[in-house]
């Protein structure tokens, strides 16, 4: 199994949905979708600017279709006088582990990651994965409990894998009033609320949300 691949379904998530007694079930292509991950802190000086960039993919019509874009707050940042929530040590044990698949032994923010490769955007178009045939992932999620079977295009004996789900939220707006960012208002989209992983077909309880002032969610499976 590649590690820290995403194959993507995604589902935007209002208060409706999240409260219904029928599960929303949704389907992804056949195709895997590039997964962009950001490590960033509320702590770091030079991390706005890269976070900016990431809420403008809101607006980009590819998005969900050829990428998912996951802003993973990491929690190094937190000692230096603005304690990020949300920021998790889960977090920055994923983004050591990352640097560890590309044998570097630091990590630094703002840090960008696509497909589980270090990466710098410039400004150009995010595609999929070129020739990337993936199979089918279908999901269903009531709120509280995930569950999600994956179809490989290509089945090979003994193959495992691996369910990953991110809760996301977007709209979020925080005053800080520490650390480098003091005074600063930063406003944050496709943070990942919480992360769970499990095998196909089993339930996934998604934690429950403790953070507050998040207008839009969606979960990327």
């Amino acid at each position: 199994m590649r590690p820290f691949l995403f194959f993507a379904v995604t589902l935007a998530l209002g208060t409706a949905a999240a409260r219904a007694t029928e599960p929303a079930r949704w389907a992804s292509g056949p195709e895997r979708v590039a997964l962009i991950e950001l490590y960033t802190s509320e702590g770091c000086s030079s991390c706005p600017p890269a976070e900016r960039w990431l809420g403008t993919l809101r607006d980009d019509p590819a998005l969900w279709k050829n990428f998912v874009p996951v802003a993973f707050h990491v929690d190094y940042w937190n000692r230096l006088g603005w304690p990020d929530r949300f920021a998790t040590r889960e977090f920055t044990a994923r983004q050591y582990a990352q640097a560890a698949a590309w044998s570097s032994g630091s990590v630094y923010t703002p840090c960008f990651v696509r497909e589980g490769v270090e990466w710098r955007p410039r400004g150009e178009k995010i595609s999929a994965p070129v020739g990337a045939l993936a199979g089918a992932l279908t999901a269903s999620y009531d709120g509280a409990v995930l569950r999600a079977e994956f179809a490989p295009a290509l089945p090979r004996a003994g193959e495992r894998f691996e369910i990953y789900a991110a809760l996301l939220g977007g709209g979020i707006v925080s005053k800080v009033t520490g650390g480098e960012n003091s005074g600063e208002t930063l406003r944050h989209e496709f943070v990942a609320l919480a992360l769970v992983r499990g095998a196909p077909g089993v339930a996934l309880p998604l934690p429950a949300e403790k953070i507050s002032g998040v207008p839009r969610r969606a979960l990327a499976v």
